[in-house]
């Protein structure tokens, strides 16, 4: 038996294939072609009948479906809902009326291994669509179940979040990021010097005694701070206090040293950062180390793949200098985990900002471990269906889809409200594990099924 072509859409009253073997029921002689394929033109074997009503061999539509991957009819293009199945009564005719043809073709398909293979491979799909479908009905019954429920109560505790988090920065420390340094009162002098760390509270007194605001703050130098009243003598303490001096008179502002004040000074940055990171990672750092090598790509490397440099006193989190182009450990280190474990990476850096994120950081390593596994799984289908030779289609077809998305948000960028960019912000930061956990389950419970 030849491969069966796939030539829907054929017009059925233009062929005669095929000499007929006729039956006759009542009178009225039946030939073998009033049931036909209209894919194969031949006998239907196990006859599946799709919404639309056309009925083909279940191997030729698997064979359609293996080599489309749509779901609609090879005749008139309609789209099947649910998982096609044999048609019970229509099979028992034709195996009535036709038993030594049907037979025959019967034998001829077992013996063809395109046909076994995507015959299976279509099952298999068939027992996804079903274990889906029981995973979903199982953990939401009678009202959206455990995750719905999850998804309802952190709806409402983002909400008071975000209202939290825009009153707060409103009010206060933000302002710092955009507020030219000249116009510092003494008292957000005050507060950039605590958030240098905690050793900086030993030299608060010599700040408040003299009223330093922002214009007095610059003009401060190494020899300055070393005397009364300021008295920082420790030499790593001032030469941290000094780095970030200038840093500011460089800025103009106060430079971002965490998560809020980063996303507060680089708004659509750190919106795509997170949506990037999250759905292409290797594809996301590429793109750092190609055009944003210094301010983004080099800190990341550093944090996730320390060169193994140790922190003297001072170096605490907020303070650490940026160091030079990593060494080839690290570069090793890097390529190995951006390679088989990038979202390793992600729970690394996120790990490094403990301290300061406590539950955010929390919330992206679950979701970098999450997405590690679903990526796990992603690879395991590949491997079970056979269709690693498809990895590099699906790559590229990733690799044009992210493209294309990345340069429509650019394009329409300005046209987004701020609101709408928080909200989807905290979505993607806080939402996307849970998400995730139920994706995880219907793996497993498809797994187990």
């Amino acid at each position: 038996m030849t491969d069966v072509p796939m030539t829907g859409g054929v017009d059925t009253g233009a062929f005669s294939v095929h000499s007929d073997h006729p039956s006759q029921v009542s009178g009225h002689v039946i030939s073998e072609t009033e049931f036909s394929c209209h894919c194969c033109y031949d006998i239907l074997v196990n006859p599946t009948t799709l919404n639309c009503g056309h009925s083909f061999c279940r191997h030729c539509l698997a064979l359609w479906w293996e080599s489309s991957r749509k779901h609609e009819c090879p005749e008139c293009r309609e789209k099947w809902e649910g998982f096609p199945k044999v048609n019970i009564v229509l099979r028992g005719a034709v195996e009535k009326l036709f038993p030594d043809v049907v037979l025959k073709r019967r034998e001829e398909i077992q013996v063809n291994p395109s046909v076994s293979h995507a015959l299976l491979a279509f099952q298999r799909y068939g027992d996804e669509q079903a274990a889906r479908g029981v995973a979903m009905s199982g953990s939401q019954p009678q009202g959206g179940g455990f995750f719905s429920g999850v998804l309802t109560a952190l709806t409402c505790v983002a909400v008071v979040l975000l209202v939290y988090h825009w009153r707060s920065r409103e009010e206060e420390h933000d302002l710092l990021v955009h507020k030219p340094v000249t116009k510092w009162a003494a008292e957000e002098v005050l507060f950039w010097l605590e958030q240098l760390g905690p050793w900086a509270s030993l030299y608060q007194e010599g700040f408040v005694k003299e009223q330093v605001n922002g214009r007095l703050l610059i003009m401060l130098g190494d020899e300055e701070i070393s005397k009364p009243p300021y008295n920082i003598e420790n030499h790593t303490h001032r030469k941290a206090v000094l780095a970030e001096l200038d840093r500011v008179k460089a800025l103009g502002v106060k430079p971002p040293q965490n998560l809020w004040e980063y996303k507060a000074v680089n708004v659509g940055k750190s919106l795509f950062l997170l949506y990037a990171l999250k759905s292409s990672p290797r594809l996301t750092m590429l793109y750092l180390y190609l055009f944003d090598y210094t301010e983004t790509f080099l800190p990341f490397m550093h944090t996730c793949c320390p060169g193994g440099k140790e922190n003297t006193e001072g170096d605490d989190i907020l303070t650490k200098p940026l160091l030079g182009d990593p060494g080839w450990k690290q570069w090793t280190e890097f390529v190995v985990k951006y390679s088989v474990l990038p979202y390793q990476l992600i729970v690394g850096f996120a790990w490094d900002w403990l301290s300061v994120h406590y539950w955010t950081s929390r919330f992206v390593i679950v979701n970098a471990m999450l997405l590690s596994v679903l990526e796990a799984f992603a690879l395991w289908r590949l491997w079970s269906r056979a269709e690693l030779r498809t990895l590099p289609q699906k790559m590229w077809s990733h690799f044009w889809k992210v493209s294309t998305q990345g340069f429509v948000v650019a394009i329409f960028w300005p046209m987004i409200p701020q609101f709408v960019c928080n909200c989807l912000f905290y979505w993607a930061l806080y939402f996307s594990p849970i998400i995730n956990i139920d994706l995880v389950v219907q793996h497993v419970l498809h797994r187990e099924t």
